[in-house]
């Protein structure tokens, strides 16, 4: 088992780093080399680490670009062509005197809702992410390895000063989510029934997660919505190209006769257009990002249920504070069943389906393991992009 374990000087040297691939494959690293020290004491139950460990790997390949580009170009760039909503923006603009030919027309429309221009959006969203997580809840896992993982008997004053470190409140300013999942974490080192430690790691897991969830919200968002052009600029450009000597006066005629009431055949067909566009590019990216691919080469669709069972001793749940948890954020208990997420976007469909794989993978000892190759970790170390599959 590897023995190094991050110090909170190393998670803020690897949070500081500019290049967000690197970034994120040192990020990656760490999160494992976190749940190993803390599996050492607390035994087989996964921690937050080992889950975040793979989720970071799944980060970045978006981080990337990876295969992300080839989809949405396959996908949303030849769409438009086929939609009905270009033939009648085409038919539209030339009765209002647009000088361009159909195939000039479609391919404006096409590299106007430029799929390369998504990826880098959904890039620069998901590298923010994974810094923002690292940065905040990787530091403190860091600082529990230092300050309490050693301690041999249960020290209540030592984890209260662990705990004053962290903000009370809610997130996503707050982190008294933190601050009970940690002391949760800290009970676990002492307990010496293996359900009870299961269903405070547990807990613990689902804390922080909903803690992460909640200030991942404006960067999941963000990623999900990369794809989605801005309505007012679209209509502005294209209707720049339609109408390259005199695009002012149209826009000032199609203004006037939206304030009148009166919309032109032209904006009911960019209307239509970009309505389609965004269903179709929302759908890309959620089918994208909605993957994780666990250890041992298994993908998980987030869109359907969690694979698998509960194990034994998490089968039934006895904590009073994790049935309340999961009370309100699982509505099939004591069961994986309808747990896949309809919209990764919204929060409450994340954390239903968190809280079923956490349940479900708490005892998979292939999440502890290594993430990447010694060849691969040695690389990216030192600042070199490592070879062969990431």
């Amino acid at each position: 088992m590897n023995a190094h374990v991050p110090t909170v000087a190393e998670v803020e040297r690897i949070a500081a780093l500019d290049d967000p691939a690197i970034r994120n494959l040192q990020i990656t690293q760490c999160y494992h080399e976190l749940a190993l020290a803390v599996a050492q004491r607390t035994g087989g139950g996964a921690n937050w680490c080992a889950f975040a460990t793979w989720a970071s790997k799944q980060a970045g390949q978006t981080i990337r670009k990876e295969d992300f580009a080839r989809v949405l170009e396959n996908i949303v760039k030849p769409a438009p062509v086929a939609m009905q909503a270009v033939p009648d923006v085409v038919a539209s603009a030339q009765a209002l005197g647009s000088p361009q030919s159909d195939a000039q027309i479609q391919g404006a429309v096409n590299e106007m809702l430029n799929p390369l221009a998504a990826v880098e959006r959904a890039s620069l969203a998901v590298g923010r992410g994974n810094r923002k997580v690292f940065e905040e809840i990787g530091r403190e896992f860091a600082r529990f390895a230092a300050e309490c993982l050693n301690d041999t008997i249960y020290d209540e004053a030592k984890i209260a000063r662990f705990c004053d470190g962290l903000r009370p409140g809610e997130p996503p300013h707050g982190q008294q989510l933190l601050r009970q999942a940690f002391t949760r974490c800290y009970r676990a080192l002492f307990e010496p029934d293996a359900k009870t430690r299961a269903e405070l790691l547990l807990l613990a897991n689902l804390e922080i997660g909903l803690h992460e969830q909640t200030r991942l919200q404006p960067e999941i968002a963000a990623a999900m919505d990369a794809a989605i052009v801005d309505p007012r600029s679209f209509r502005g450009q294209l209707i720049n190209v339609l109408f390259p000597r005199r695009g002012w006066l149209t826009r000032a005629r199609l203004f006037l006769a939206r304030l009148s009431g009166r919309r032109s055949l032209l904006d009911r067909a960019l209307d239509a257009l970009l309505a389609e566009a965004k269903r179709l590019a929302h759908g890309v990216i959620t089918e994208y990002m909605m993957t994780l691919e666990m250890p041992g080469g298994a993908r998980l669709r987030l869109g359907a249920d969690v694979p698998g069972t509960f194990p034994p001793a998490l089968q039934q749940i006895t904590l009073p504070d994790l049935l309340a948890l999961l009370a309100r954020y699982d509505p099939t208990p004591d069961s994986p069943h309808e747990s896949g997420a309809r919209d990764w976007a919204r929060l409450p469909d994340r954390l239903h389906y968190i809280a079923d794989l956490f349940r479900c993978y708490h005892e998979r000892a292939a999440l502890f393991d290594p993430p990447f190759s010694a060849e691969q970790v040695a690389a990216f170390k030192v600042g070199r992009l490592p070879q062969g599959r990431l």
